[in-house]
């Protein structure tokens, strides 16, 4: 029985040589081909990568495949980031995009993420009919190509750094003169970032700026335990910023001037509070329903319109695309802001942190000070927690239940835009869900105070385990 595909919050991952395997991936983009196939218009498929093991390969076999079936394939020929394929996209007004990614997941994994024409990544609409067109195969087997056909490359990055370039105000970090450390994570964000800033004179140097397809035996996330070499790389030159990317550069890692991690819900709020008061966009701002509610707060001050998602960008993409907000973020740490593409930019964010700090003219730790003086403070935390098949499976069953309580505190509401998120009289609150990327799942919780924080993790906690 051939292996079921499933595209989840952000395409298809699986572990190399498990389920990742060349049968699985011609199936996987023979199926997407037939789907592109039925749409209107012309057929160009964008088809890249990150700097994973054997992403060369997995692109060659793609566009023989795709113009086996009549889609005609532009390879992009070295590792890029997807929100420059999405930018790619849009420019080219491609059908779409092919990225063979597993972004932040461990060097085991790679996976497959399509993009529709507007630069986003596929919605459920869409994936189901793809997923519906890879089941139609059944068990046959697609047979491996022998021609080496030579097809049109492509380059994605002059484009999308003069994008950013136009989104960035790189000129007033330049005369800030801030000194910043680019962590690319041996991804595929690598000569991206440092190169807009020290083409208009900034002081950027970088750390892992090459390639290893283990990334340094983890996952490449940007995350605060895994930022060690960047963190000394900013006390030996001194450094204001730390910026640093995932595999794919979709999502983003801050490092205040004093080696603080500053945590992605933070960074969302500040950035936009920032784009209100710099850019005056008041159109909207969204944010899913498991990050921080610091921006409920303030998009309630600014009497500006809220949205809030189910986990998964793609929810927020379509909101960039219909131009209903001025920003959208997720805790896991993407974004995008109006203008730019409908996909998480883990590069756009450690420039727009960069231009805010320069702007300011206080470390992000002040910034934030400044921040709970107007809305008060919040203390968002997750956890995850990876559960043998018999427990996740009880835990299922338990998202579909109707809890009036936990740990001594009452349930206010109860809201079911993804998983189940308990909100409390107080305003604290916790949100379970099983992941979409990971075999895990994932408790979020909000609380007013530290104290109160610690308190509600442990009862969030004992609630999955017990």
């Amino acid at each position: 029985m051939p292996t079921q595909i499933h595209f989840g919050t952000s395409g298809w991952r699986a572990i190399v040589a498990d389920e990742f395997t060349m049968p699985n991936i011609r199936r996987a983009v023979v199926g997407i081909a037939r789907y592109v196939s039925k749409q209107p218009g012309e057929h160009r498929i964008l088809v890249g990568r990150d700097p994973r093991f054997m992403g060369e390969m997995f692109v060659a076999e793609a566009a023989r495949l795709l113009a086996e079936q009549g889609v005609v394939p532009e390879v992009i020929a070295e590792a890029a980031p997807t929100p420059a394929i999405a930018y790619a996209v849009r420019q080219r007004k491609t059908s779409g995009a092919i990225n063979f990614t597993a972004s932040h997941n461990p060097p085991e994994y790679n996976g497959i993420k399509f993009s529709t024409p507007d630069g986003a990544p596929a919605l459920p609409e869409v994936t189901k009919q793809i997923e519906a067109e890879i089941a139609a195969l059944g068990d046959a087997q697609i047979p491996a190509g022998t021609a080496k056909e030579k097809f049109e490359t492509v380059d994605v990055k002059p484009d999308y750094l003069k994008r950013l370039a136009e989104l960035i105000d790189i000129p007033a970090i330049a005369k800030a003169k801030l000194r910043i450390v680019v962590d690319p994570f041996w991804g595929a964000g690598r000569g991206y970032a440092q190169q807009i800033l020290t083409e208009k004179g900034v002081s950027a140097v970088s750390v892992h700026d090459y390639r290893d397809v283990l990334f340094g035996g983890h996952a490449p996330e940007p995350d605060d335990p895994l930022l060690g070499d960047c963190k000394a790389k900013m006390r030996e030159t001194d450094a204001h910023l730390g910026i640093a990317t995932d595999g794919d550069a979709d999502r983003f890692g801050i490092v205040d001037r004093d080696g603080t991690f500053i945590q992605p819900n933070y960074i969302i709020a500040l950035l936009f509070d920032y784009l209100v008061e710099t850019r005056g966009w008041r159109n909207g701002v969204a944010k899913s329903v498991a990050t921080t509610n610091c921006i409920n707060a303030l998009a309630e001050q600014y009497k500006i319109p809220l949205y809030e998602t189910p986990v998964g960008f793609k929810y927020i993409g379509e909101l960039i695309d219909q131009d209903k907000i001025a920003i959208g973020g997720e805790e896991s740490a993407g974004l995008t802001i109006r203008g730019h593409v409908p996909e998480k930019d883990g590069i756009l964010a450690g420039l727009l942190v960069a231009e805010m700090v320069a702007v300011r003219g206080k470390t992000l730790g002040e910034q934030l000070q400044t921040l709970f003086g107007k809305v008060g403070s919040y203390y968002p935390v997750r956890e995850n927690f990876h559960l043998t098949q018999q427990a996740k499976d009880n835990f299922t069953k338990k998202l579909k239940t109707e809890p009036r309580e936990l740990a001594g505190r009452k349930v206010s509401a109860i809201v079911r835009t993804d998983g189940l998120k308990l909100v409390f009289d107080d305003g604290s609150w916790v949100c379970y869900r099983l992941s979409g990327t990971e075999p895990v799942v994932r408790a979020y919780t909000e609380a007013r105070s530290k104290e109160d924080s610690a308190k509600l993790t442990a009862a969030a906690k004992q609630w999955v385990l017990e």
